[in-house]
């Protein structure tokens, strides 16, 4: 696999800074304060599970953030994928500042961890001929790097953002229909793709027909997606096809053989369960 694009520094140093400001703000590590300063130690992050790792960055951040003296050595990499009992990297240093990073740099290991090992189950579930979207589903303030996690797993972010394409939802069609809809956003923003949801085969039928770049097909069946990808093929011009909504590991490779060309899923960002990883301290 091609290696993973990592999250932007600025994003990684603004994130670890609120963190450590909710767990240290006023006073500080009071229980770390009690150890001798010169009490030196060496950490390991330990995998108990098997999974795919992200979050190296935010973990080395903490540390940083907290004392630069303190060394950190990774053996692995985002993107690389781990097994139970796995040393992944070894920090030594003062005790006391690996303990005040410690619970920081574990909660971002192992949450994006979580994501890039949930991302990697349905990429290899779906198999190499459809990409694994993720969606706007993520957690208030970490979307930049819950998407970088994302990309470790394997899989392909969707937009970013409501500024970087437009994607005409129920709601939007419902005021407007969708021939209207895609002319205001033609006239509107002229070079913007323009991405429609369809609930149902009717709606892929003027969607093509408005000049759609892209279409969104939600909670439809396998047949109706393969039916719609045909229809979509057989256009002047063929959008990009995705299909989405209820999407398990179950059923993502039959979604994946009907042809569409991304299939999303909320799930990989809002409901993947953290990647077990501890740190094994032994103190010098």
């Amino acid at each position: 696999m091609t290696p993973p694009v990592p999250p932007p520094t600025t994003a990684v140093v603004d994130a670890v800074e609120r963190a450590l400001a909710e767990d240290l703000l006023p006073l500080g590590d009071l229980t770390s304060a009690l150890l001798p300063t010169d009490l030196t130690a060496t950490a390991r992050f330990v995998s108990r599970a098997s999974g795919v790792v992200a979050g190296t960055a935010c973990a080395t951040e903490a540390f940083a953030q907290i004392d630069p003296s303190v060394a950190l050595v990774w053996s692995v990499a985002d993107g690389d994928r781990v097994a139970p009992g796995m040393v992944l990297a070894e920090a030594s240093g003062r005790l006391a500042s690996i303990l005040t990073a410690e619970r920081t740099a574990l909660n971002f290991l192992g949450h994006l961890s979580g994501i890039a090992t949930r991302t990697r189950a349905f990429v290899d579930a779906a198999g190499d001929d459809v990409r694994i979207w993720d969606t706007r589903k993520t957690t208030p303030g970490l979307r930049v790097l819950e998407k970088a996690a994302v990309r470790a797993g394997g899989g392909t972010n969707h937009r970013g953002n409501l500024s970087d394409w437009i994607l005409l939802k129920d709601n939007h069609i419902a005021l407007f229909g969708i021939t209207d809809a895609v002319a205001r956003a033609r006239s509107m923003w002229p070079g913007r793709t323009v991405h429609v949801e369809c609930d149902h085969p009717e709606q892929v039928h003027e969607a093509l027909a408005a000049g759609a770049d892209a279409l969104l097909l939600d909670n439809m069946t396998p047949q109706q997606v393969a039916d719609c990808v045909a229809e979509a093929a057989a256009s002047a011009r063929r959008p990009l096809v995705e299909a989405s909504g209820g999407i398990t590991l179950d059923t993502v490779a039959d979604y994946a053989a009907t042809g569409v060309d991304c299939i999303s899923i909320g799930g990989l960002t809002n409901s993947a369960p953290v990647l077990d990883i501890g740190l094994d301290i032994d103190p010098v």
